[in-house]
C-alpha cells in the first residue's frame, strides 16, 4: 500500500484534528478508520497529541485545542515547506494573515498558521523528526485536501505567490497542480504515470496537490476553508458506523466523479470526507 517518507514543498502533508475532549474523540476514529493511537506529548503535559496510526504508519493526529483558540473541533491540513519563516514571510506578502507566527514543535518541526486572503486557515509544516503522513490513499489515510473558496482568482493568486501552484481545469472540477510533483512521483513509482493513464486518468493528474471547491454564490453560511478526505474501502460502512458512533452525516453517500463521497461530522463538530474510489464513475462530471 501507499506509504511515504517525506514531501517536497508545496504539497500537503498533514492534517490533525483539535478536539475539546481529544481522548473521548478516540473510539470514534478507530471504529471508522482502525487507527491505533499513541500520546506524544511528554509526561505531565496539560494537553494531549494522539497519532493515529495503521499497521504502524502515522496518519493523522487528535489533538486537545491549544490555548487561545476557539473552542472548536476541525480538521487542519498542513503544507510541506522548505522553511516556515520565509513562507510565513510570503504569505503574509501575498495578502495573507499569519495567526500563528512560526515557532518550533519540540524535534518533530518548525510550522506556523496561516490563513488566506478570504480567511482560510492552515498550517505550513517544516519537518524535522517528523515525516507527515507516512500511509495515504488507503482505508482510513488521507486521500486528499480541498479549498472551498468564493474567489477562485483570489486563491490563484494566493497559493501560487506561496506555493507556487497552478491550475488544472478537468471533468471532475479545477485541481491545484504544483509543477514537477509527477515527476517526483514517478521517481519514487515507476510507472505510476503510465498506470495512471491506462485507468483513464486525465492528463496533468499526476501533478495535482488539491482540489479547489468553489462555494455557490447563494450559499452564505460556509466560509473559506481548506477541507480533508479520507479513503475508505465503503463508503456507506463508514457512514453507518459515524452514525452509530455520535456522529452526523451532513450529506451522502453519492456518487462524484471517481468516487463515491459522505460528508460526515464527528460527535465533537469536527468536518471530514469519507471517500470510496469508484472507476466507474470515472466520466461523471462535477
Amino acid at each position: 500500500m501507499p506509504e511515504r517518507d517525506g514531501y517536497i514543498p508545496g504539497v500537503p502533508c498533514w492534517v490533525d484534528t483539535p478536539q475539546p475532549d481529544p481522548e473521548a474523540a478516540l473510539p470514534f476514529y478507530s471504529a471508522v478508520f482502525g487507527w491505533e493511537f499513541e500520546d506524544m506529548m511528554p509526561e505531565g503535559s496539560e494537553g494531549k497529541y494522539f497519532i493515529g496510526r495503521l499497521r504502524g504508519g502515522d496518519v493523522a493526529a487528535v489533538g486537545s485545542i491549544p490555548d487561545g483558540a476557539p473552542a472548536t473541533a476541525m480538521w487542519n491540513t498542513y503544507i510541506w515547506v522548505a522553511s516556515a519563516d520565509e513562507t510565513a514571510t510570503q504569505a503574509r506578502d501575498a495578502g495573507g494573515t499569519v495567526v500563528v507566527e512560526p515557532f518550533d514543535v519540540m524535534d518533530a518541526g518548525r510550522m506556523a498558521v496561516l490563513t488566506d486572503l478570504e480567511g482560510a486557515a492552515f498550517c505550513v509544516w517544516q519537518a524535522k523528526d517528523h515525516r507527515g503522513a507516512r500511509v495515504v490513499n488507503e482505508h482510513g489515510s488521507l486521500n486528499f485536501n480541498g479549498l472551498a473558496t468564493r474567489d477562485p482568482k483570489g486563491a490563484e493568486a494566493f497559493y501560487g505567490a506561496v506555493f507556487g501552484w497552478k491550475t488544472l481545469a478537468l471533468p471532475a472540477g479545477v485541481m491545484w497542480t504544483l509543477p514537477g510533483y509527477g515527476d517526483h512521483l514517478e521517481e519514487r513509482t515507476p510507472g505510476l504515470r503510465k498506470q495512471q493513464a491506462e485507468m483513464g486518468g486525465p492528463e496533468g493528474f499526476i501533478d495535482v496537490v488539491a482540489t479547489i471547491n468553489p462555494i455557490a454564490d447563494d450559499d452564505s453560511r460556509t466560509p473559506a476553508h481548506w477541507s480533508v478526505t479520507f479513503g475508505v474501502d465503503d463508503a456507506e460502512t463508514a457512514a453507518t458506523k459515524a452514525r452509530q458512533l455520535g456522529g452526523t452525516v451532513v450529506a451522502g453517500p453519492f456518487d462524484a466523479p471517481w468516487a463515491r463521497l459522505a460528508v460526515i461530522t464527528d460527535p465533537q463538530g469536527a468536518t471530514f470526507i469519507a471517500s470510496q474510489f469508484v472507476p466507474e464513475n470515472k466520466d461523471l462530471t462535477a
